[in-house]
């Protein structure tokens, strides 16, 4: 497994880690016991980044990485986790008192005294112009509650306020096939600025591995059925935003230019947002081991052909750039 850092992370981490949504809610049932077999196969195969939030199964998944840490004492492991989405989205609620309190749930769910990174989760637009609130950050950073505080963006101007500011270390945001925008000032400006981007959704909520067809029907609790319409949140959190009929046509299409370079979809997905320029690490979620040990592999591919970048380019300005770009 390739690892990078970025001068603001400090240290490095794998290039390819693992995103836990998966892991606490919205994907359908996952156990305790599968879960934590997904955390031992990425482990076995070289991840040392674990995604995850507060409010993914209301703690579960936090919970279930900070007991699978606790008995595997040697493990050196990065946990990214995200806190502001207990509350209603108003950006006055973005305060001190709820950082704290914020903060000392995920550290007793992780079973830690420092988190290593928390992550603002997709706040309000307002909220990344709060001077009180980055400096509220500074605050837990100097107390020793977070050793460094990043945010997770929804749009490129976010992420571009955010870079902006000198005690963010990192900003995550959707990357993938189908989604773009990000190459054309985002990842400069993180380079620049010695951010470290994390790159989420980089399967579109598994579009791109190839494998659904326009008739495939998702559990009743999964996301893919109930935010479609993005009724429950940014809808561009569920297949990139992407139509899901046009995403199946084009990820048959992804497929071919994959099956080119010898690689199965969801690898060749992996593995060419993880060699962009920018990228430090990218977080594919995993509901198996199988799932988990496939994410892996892309760590290591060797790198991926011009060729095979103009062909995701000239497919996104076919299918998605006119409705993908000016939205998000």
């Amino acid at each position: 497994m390739h690892t990078r850092t970025a001068p603001r992370l400090g240290r490095p981490v794998s290039v390819i880690g693992l995103g836990t949504w998966q892991l606490g809610a919205d994907w359908g049932e996952v156990s305790e016991a599968d879960a934590r077999a997904v955390l031992q196969a990425s482990v076995d195969n070289g991840v040392t980044f674990f995604d995850t939030a507060d409010v993914y199964g209301d703690g579960r998944s936090e919970s279930i990485i900070g007991s699978f840490l606790n008995d595997n004492p040697d493990l050196d492991i990065f946990v990214a986790t995200k806190m502001g989405r207990r509350v209603e989205q108003d950006p006055a609620l973005f305060t001190m008192e709820n950082f704290r309190a914020w903060t000392d749930r995920s550290r007793t769910n992780l079973k830690t005294d420092t988190l290593d990174l928390v992550q603002l989760h997709c706040p309000p637009t307002p909220v990344f112009s709060i001077d009180r609130a980055f400096d509220d950050l500074d605050t837990l950073v100097a107390e020793g509650a977070i050793a460094r505080y990043g945010v997770s963006v929804e749009k490129v101007e976010e992420a571009l306020t955010a870079i902006a500011r000198p005690g963010v270390a990192s900003v995550q945001i959707i990357l993938n096939a189908f989604r773009l925008k990000p190459l054309d000032e985002v990842l400069p400006a993180a380079i620049e600025a010695g951010v470290a981007v994390i790159a989420r959704v980089p399967l579109a909520s598994g579009l791109l591995s190839g494998k659904y067809t326009k008739d495939t029907v998702f559990a009743a609790n999964d996301h893919r059925t109930y935010n479609r319409d993005g009724g429950s949140f940014d809808v561009g959190e569920t297949f990139s935003g992407v139509d899901f009929e046009k995403g199946v046509a084009a990820a048959h299409e992804f497929a071919e230019f994959a099956d080119s370079q010898g690689l199965t979809p969801p690898v060749a997905a992996l593995a060419w947002v993880s060699q962009l320029p920018g990228v430090t690490t990218v977080i594919p979620g995993a509901r198996n081991v199988r799932q988990a040990v496939s994410n892996a592999s892309a760590g290591n591919v060797p790198q991926l052909t011009p060729e095979f970048t103009e062909q995701i380019t000239e497919l996104y300005d076919r299918t998605f750039r006119e409705a993908i770009h000016p939205r998000w």
